[in-house]
């Protein structure tokens, strides 16, 4: 298990955004920018090597933007948003993966059927707030970092139809009734 940092403000700033490990090492390098279809946020290594990218595919109004994401150059997956009441909730096609959000608290977990894949919180310091990611496999990184910058354009781009959310009324961050209700739905 690895743990990588990344600067809240400056995910969404359109700044290159450095992301840490837990001694403060610089690992990996974010750039790009959001808002419109076809914007795309790449990450490569120190030396220049693309690692992943996650690309606009979709804009809509009503349930968000939709994300294909990449690992190099091959396309992965497909991120898209389900509206809920009390959390969020995302699901990643061709992954299999499940995200599942407390959007008050700033905490999500990635969960896929055999596991947990990432955890996400909100990480206070003098320097700023950051992302603290806690990445099960280290293969699985890039991938997790891509999300999580999603994650951080949905919060701070969620419509006002999510006002109503109080933190007291968020439920647990467990998934497995949403992995029941969509295996009988077929997702």
């Amino acid at each position: 298990m690895a743990t990588y940092y990344i600067q809240q403000n400056l995910l969404t700033a359109k700044y290159p955004t450095i992301v840490r490990n837990e001694a403060g090492e610089p690992l990996y390098l974010m750039i790009g920018k959001w808002g419109n279809r076809g914007d795309v946020l790449s990450l490569y290594t120190l030396n220049g090597d693309l690692v992943a990218k996650v690309k606009q595919s979709r804009v809509a109004f009503k349930q968000g933007a939709r994300f294909d994401l990449y690992l190099g150059d091959e396309k992965v997956g497909i991120l898209h948003r389900f509206l809920q009441q009390y959390l969020d909730l995302y699901y990643i096609f061709k992954l299999k993966w499940w995200v599942v959000g407390n959007i008050p608290q700033h905490q999500y977990q990635i969960k896929r059927h055999n596991g947990m894949v990432m955890t996400m919180q909100k990480y206070y310091h003098a320097t700023g707030d950051f992302y603290e990611l806690d990445v099960t496999d280290d293969a699985d990184a890039p991938l997790c970092i891509c999300i999580a910058s999603v994650l951080d354009y949905w919060l701070r781009n969620r419509s006002t139809q999510h006002s109503f959310i109080s933190p007291n009324k968020v439920p647990n961050l467990d998934i497995q009734s949403f992995e029941k209700k969509t295996e009988k739905s077929d997702l």
